[in-house]
């Protein structure tokens, strides 16, 4: 068992120790950096989805005044192969995907390399290409393992001879579209190359993976390279790992000799930054006459690129989920002429919990139970998966208290038939599940001779509130007022941490800060009787990989439950009311734990009725990439919202207690509005996202 947190500020709803900065304009961007000096560099990218460039004229953008140079695979410096082929930028005249970068312009000002980006002209050789995502493929392949590390197939017992023999079976294809991030601050990079050293200013969530990517890429050792980030605007994975903007930045310093501004456009940005891929799953499930689920099987289909491949992990959420003595999970993807994909908030359990939890709903309808009992009826007692306890597992709970709270006793089960007015109303719900991952940190603590400790780990806050709640961790840890304490974070030159994914940031980087914090009070009591030295004091401390993880299945639970009005005449939705139940773990800070799990549900909500990038076969590109087409939840979309959690502490995860909890809450979501659009139409709509044409 760990040494337990003592609580003392950790618990308490502190305002934002950076919300100040951010509301004043003092806090720094990646693109606010310098002023004076600088060149700024605009990118030229492919009008083709696949072939090669046969020549590149930029005589036109060279003659326009202010130009410093035109980049181009003519004369780009060679780069060190990653394993990621996206990041080799300008190194060939292939193309592998419409709007890859094949040239930029640096110039004095942005309107003259804008400019003169337009007046690049590049003539290609375009090749037959493929971009569409279809179940029919003859050529789909298994990948060798999954994003995370997990197997690509998993399967116990008959499968196909239980779903035969069930009384009651069901087999359905759920689909799901290409989603992007737009993150609110975009894509940015401030490069200066000088003395053989890069300092990267870029708006990322780990600034030593990109870092080590730039070394590779540049030949430079990674001391040579530093990068900063402390204030990111947002996220949602899209900055999780390097892009081809990154190397553009640093080659285009490197070659103009001068500092580099680079950011990417809303409409670069569904090119060049990743997306959610699409997803084709079929979900059979068989149970007996009581609703015992007796065999489990989620096959998914989904796409990844030619350059590079990014599998992603979709039904993985389905192998613990729920209990069934038969059960297979497979995945397998086709080979697109089409930008990698990359995570997306809580990639996999997002849209694999979708189909899983749909297809719970279409089964309780089937077997005359509540949802809500049938979730109940197949809770399993050990990870169905690996066979080990889990740490904790609340969903039952959160159920339960959602359906208290909700007022669940009241519904009427039959589809269709209650109104008001021309409205028809409906009522959902689905349970969500997340994986709490932990991941190797470091992290400092030091103190000064007037007892003000200074808390140092390269952590990333990308609008969570980890500022704060690192602060709140570190103030406990320290038995010291928050006052006292002062957290540095989001820089390649501070002691090594993961990047802000997978709502792993307060497990790992809130246990190292724990572990150095404890070094540090043992050494002023064990070395100095508790009087400060006048020279101050520092403690290093580390967290490895949970030992724990290999006895304990780990995950968080929630449930949500939505309310919805579906309009008799035109097919129009609203979403009146969304309640979610969580189990997460102790709770940090309630007030940005809520902030979290309101903005995951709203973005669920996005993602059930509004969320669809739109790729066009002819050309393969996104023809809605920007916010007049691509089209987001906003405040009229949204009614009441309410978050609740059952606060139970989970110290097989951390010290702390906590679990993570910035994707969870847009896991079960979709799923809850379909639900409800079912429960209030009698139409149930398998095909995300659920737009008037499928409801009319």
């Amino acid at each position: 068992m760990k040494t337990q947190l003592i609580m003392r500020s950790t618990g308490a709803p502190l305002n934002r120790v950076d919300g100040v900065q951010k509301v004043t304009g003092a806090a720094k961007y990646a693109y606010e950096y310098l002023t004076r000096d600088v060149a700024y560099a605009v990118p030229v990218q492919s009008t083709i989805a696949k072939g090669r460039i046969v020549s590149i004229d930029a005589s036109a953008a060279r003659a326009l005044p202010g130009v410093i140079t035109v980049i181009s695979h003519e004369n780009a410096p060679r780069l060190i192969p990653l394993d990621n082929a996206e990041l080799a930028v300008c190194q060939s005249d292939a193309i592998a995907y419409y709007g890859q970068l094949v040239a930029a312009v640096v110039a004095e000002t942005l309107e003259i390399a804008r400019q003169a980006a337009s007046l690049v002209v590049v003539r290609y050789e375009e090749q037959p290409h493929d971009v569409e995502l279809r179940d029919d493929r003859v050529d789909l392949y298994e990948p060798q393992r999954l994003d995370g590390d997990y197997v690509t197939d998993t399967e116990s017992g008959d499968v196909e001879a239980a779903l035969a023999d069930a009384a009651i079976s069901l087999d359905h294809v759920y689909t799901t579209p290409t989603e992007h991030n737009n993150p609110l601050e975009p894509h940015a990079t401030t490069a200066i190359w000088r003395d053989g050293e890069v300092r990267l200013y870029d708006s990322n969530q780990g600034s030593q993976s990109v870092q080590d990517d730039v070394a590779i890429a540049f030949g430079l050792p990674p001391k040579r390279v530093r990068v900063t980030a402390p204030f990111v605007g947002g996220g949602f994975g899209s900055k999780a790992f390097t892009h081809p903007h990154t190397i553009l930045a640093v080659m285009a310093a490197q070659m103009a000799k001068r500092p580099v501004k680079l950011a990417l456009t809303r409409q670069q940005m569904f090119a060049l930054t990743g997306y959610r891929t699409p997803t084709i799953q079929r979900i059979r499930l068989g149970a007996d006459r009581d609703g015992h689920l007796t065999a489990i099987a989620h096959d998914v289909i989904e796409q990844t690129a030619t350059i590079h491949e990014f599998a992603e992990q979709t039904a993985v959420a389905t192998r613990m989920m729920y209990t069934a003595p038969n059960r297979r999970t497979t995945h397998r993807l086709a080979l697109l002429d089409v930008p990698v994909p990359s995570f997306m908030r809580a990639p996999g359990e997002c849209p694999g919990m979708f189909a899983l939890e749909s297809a719970m709903d279409e089964t309780a309808i089937a077997c005359g139970l509540d949802p809500i009992e049938l979730r109940i009826r197949n809770e399993p007692k050990i990870d169905p998966e690996t066979g080990h306890p889990f740490s904790s597992r609340g969903l039952i709970t959160c159920l339960q208290e959602g359906a208290r709270r909700f007022g669940w006793a009241q519904r009427d089960p039959a589809p269709g038939v209650r109104r008001d007015g021309r409205w028809l109303v409906g009522t959902g719900v689905a349970a969500s599940t997340y994986p709490g991952y932990q991941f190797p940190a470091t992290a400092t603590a030091q103190v000064d001779h007037a007892g003000n400790y200074l808390v140092r780990i390269d952590a990333s806050d990308i609008g969570t509130g980890a500022w704060t709640a690192l602060t709140q961790i570190a103030a406990d840890a320290l038995e010291a007022p928050v006052e006292r304490v002062q957290l540095e974070i989001g820089d390649s030159s501070l002691p090594r941490a993961f990047l802000a994914g997978g709502s792993s940031g307060t497990s790992s980087w809130g246990w190292a800060i724990f572990n150095a914090a404890q070094k540090l009070r043992a050494k002023l009591y064990d070395e100095y009787g508790g009087i400060v030295p006048p020279d101050g004091l520092e403690a290093r401390g580390e967290v490895g990989e949970n030992p724990e993880a290999q006895q304990f299945s780990m995950h968080a639970f929630g449930a949500q439950f939505a309310e919805v009005r579906v309009n008799m005449d035109t097919g129009e939705i609203r979403v009146p009311r969304l309640l979610g139940v969580f189990d997460v773990g102790r709770v940090i800070n309630p007030k940005t734990a809520r902030s979290q799990l309101l903005g995951g549900m709203t973005m669920g909500l996005s993602m059930a009725l509004c969320e669809e990038s739109v790729r066009d076969p002819r050309f393969g590109d996104i023809v809605n990439h920007d916010f007049a087409g691509y089209h987001i939840a906003t405040n009229a979309d949204v009614g009441t919202i309410d978050v609740f959690w059952t606060d139970h502490e989970d110290l097989h995860y951390n010290p702390m207690g906590s679990k993570g909890l910035g994707e969870i809450g847009i896991v079960g979501t979709a799923a809850a509005v379909a639900n409800a659009v079912y429960h209030a139409t009698g139409t149930r709509v398998r095909d995300l996202p659920i737009t008037l044409d499928k409801l009319l």
